[in-house]
Order: structure tokens, then sequence, then C-alpha cells
């Protein structure tokens, strides 16, 4: 088996695993919504709501203590599931999720995780590659299941072999974009003056199908940004670890990348701090991290819908690398209204756009609200 190759006997040898239970060991940063995991996770997100934050605010919301942001599950197993295939990148492109109950102070979880998929595809960007899809279930202290999600991660060449594939100047970029001082200012401004329906009941016939709801405006993008969201989810954890713990996590999986000045073998997930290796990759320089993007578009819809709105689904499609200087404008618009099993659910569609007017994410979102005819929302949900 070719290490840094996508060869059909690879492809093979992680198609056997479709269906099994795999160890997460290596996924897990927290294993439980302490105080320090909420506040961490909301500062790594830039999300300053007082339902994560103020204990005697969120002791008058319906959860009756603080909660958690729903993605912070990010930090209890990272979604990646991308078995085999040493030495070949793995770039996350997209999480579905569901969640079932609302996250709360102190709640504890385990995960059962699997490979469910693996596709061979081949595009512009990379002529031959894999996409692999992973459920990961999350379940609390209760024994009931609060989350579930399907990560995606596309494996695709690294280095030479992708220079080859593609030529010289294959990489994916655009190139630094330089803001004007009034655009700047523009994205201060917006960034100061995002809203939060916050205690007060957003009801669902007060929502319209077509209505845009209150965006969230994420950069430029720097490397302290990145590094915030690694100290809030996962650390190292999923490069190996440091020192010794890296070295015997590259001796059992192969999975690293080689530096070309020092020779020594290093995280690839160095791409997303270091341009040359993000340039490697692929990705065309430091570019942020999938599940950190994503994110923060649950930070506009739980803005959007308070602390008595429920996001039940979001379903986002990671498609262009956000690199550092990229600002991205998170919006979303309300496509649908039903009622089922007693619960009000909006539909919308969600959007992240940047500078340059280019789509680098796209999904789906369901939430449930209060309504006026059907009451409160009803936690919690069953899995369908």
């Amino acid at each position: 088996m070719s290490w840094g190759t996508i060869t059909d006997e690879g492809l093979a040898a992680a198609a056997a695993l479709i269906g099994t239970s795999l160890r997460r060991t290596r996924m897990q940063w927290i294993e439980e919504t302490s105080r320090d995991a909420i506040r961490h996770f909301a500062w790594g997100i830039g999300d300053d709501n007082p339902l994560w934050l103020d204990p005697e605010y969120a002791a008058g919301s319906p959860g009756g203590r603080l909660q958690a942001p729903p993605c912070i599950l990010y930090g209890v197993d990272s979604t990646i599931v991308a078995p085999k295939l040493p030495g070949v990148q793995w770039i996350y492109a997209g999480t579905d999720w569901t969640w079932y109950d609302r996250l709360l102070l102190d709640d504890r979880f385990t995960v059962e995780a699997k490979l469910v998929r693996q596709e061979e595809k081949s595009g512009r960007r990379f002529p031959r590659w894999v996409l692999q899809s992973g459920e990961v279930r999350y379940t609390n202290q209760a024994g009931t299941l609060v989350a579930q999600a399907v990560g995606h991660c596309a494996r695709t060449p690294r280095g030479a072999q992708l220079t080859a594939e593609k030529g010289e100047g294959g990489s994916a970029s655009h190139g630094a974009y330089r803001y004007s001082a009034d655009e700047l200012a523009t994205i201060e401004r917006e960034v100061l003056s995002e809203s939060r329906q916050g205690g007060e009941r957003l009801y669902w016939e007060d929502v319209d199908v077509g209505q845009a709801i209150p965006p969230v405006v994420k950069g430029p993008l720097s490397v302290v940004d990145i590094l915030a969201w690694y100290s809030a989810t996962q650390g190292a954890l999923h490069y190996g670890g440091a020192h010794g713990d890296a070295v015997r996590y590259r001796q059992r999986h192969a999975d690293y990348h080689v530096n070309p000045e020092t020779g020594a073998k290093d995280a690839a997930g160095r791409g997303h701090l270091e341009a040359a290796t993000g340039r490697d990759v692929g990705m065309g320089g430091v570019y942020d991290i999938g599940p950190q993007r994503i994110s923060w578009a649950q930070h506009m819809l739980t803005n959007w819908i308070g602390d008595h709105g429920f996001l039940h689904r979001l379903n986002v499609s990671v498609r262009q690398p956000n690199l550092q200087g990229d600002t991205v404008w998170w919006r979303a618009t309300v496509t649908g209204k039903r009622v089922h099993a007693g619960n009000a659910f909006v539909d919308l569609d969600v959007v992240a756009v940047n500078q340059s007017g280019i789509t680098s994410a796209l999904g789906t979102a369901v939430v449930v609200l209060p309504s006026q005819a059907h009451g409160d929302v009803v936690l919690p949900m069953t899995p369908a």
C-alpha cells in the first residue's frame, strides 16, 4: 500500500470498516459541558450570548441554568471519521447535525462513531479524491441521545502528488484581499451591531417565508482566531498530540506531513497555521477549520431564535477555503414553516459569503420556535 497515494487497495481497506464502531480516544477534547468548557467554546467562536456565559441570566431561561452552544459537541467528538489511506490528506467537507435536546451545564457525554459510506470522486482541484462520511451519536449521562452528526471528510492528495496530478499552480487560491479603510470600518460596525433575540419569545406566527434573518460577520480571519478554535475544541489531539504522543501516533497511523525544510515528520494540520503547508495540501495558504465556520452559522441561528427557540438541524457543506484575511458573512432565509408532533418548525437556507462574493459554505437549517397556537417548544425531540 503506497503511502500518501489513493489506491484501490487502500480504498478497499477503508471500505471494510463501514458499519464498524471505531475508537475515538483521539477525537475527544472535553467530556462534559463544565462552565470552563462552555466559556472557552463561546470565546473560541466569538459568541458572547449570556445564555452560555451568565449563570444568573441563564437561570431564567427554559433550561434553568447555563446552556452550552450546540456546536460545542465538536469538542466532545470532532465528527472526523476518516480511517485508513495513510498519508492522504483529509479536508473537512461539512456536517449534518441533528440535536434532540438542550445541552446544559455539567452534562456528560459518551459517543459512538462509525464510517457509514465512502465515495470516490474527481474534480478540477483533485482529479482523484474520496469522500468519507461518518456518523457520531452523542448520549448524555441520563442515557438520552441528545445529538447525532454525520461528518464528511474529503481525502485528497498532498504535495508532490498533487502537483504531478494537476500541474504547477494547481492549488486553490484567490490571493490576499486588501481592504480599504471604509470596508474595515463597515465590518467592525456590523460586528458590533450584532443583534440577539435573548429572553423575548420569537413566535412561529411572526416569521414569514422569504424573511431574511440577522447575519453574523466573522473576520478578517486571523491566526489568533484559528488558535482560539483549537484552544476551545481540540488542541493538538487530532494530529496525534505533542512530543512523544505525536511520535507514537505517527508510528501507529502513518498520518503525518513531511516538513520540506527539516525533513521531519509533522502534523498535516499545520496548514491551518502555516501558509506553505496550506498551499501544499491544495488550500492556497493558511485556512480556517471547517467545523469552526459551521459553528459561526450556529452562532447566527441561536442569536435569532433566542432562549425559547431550539436549533434542531444544521446541515452545512464546506465548499471553498476561508483563508487568512477573509471575512465571512453568514446569512439565512426562511424557506418554509410547518407543525409536527406539537412543535412549530421553521426551515431555512444558510450561506456563507466572503468579501469577494465567493460562497465558501452553504446548507440548510431547521429550528423550533414557541407558538401562540401550539405552545412552547417540547423537548426532548424523538429521533426520526
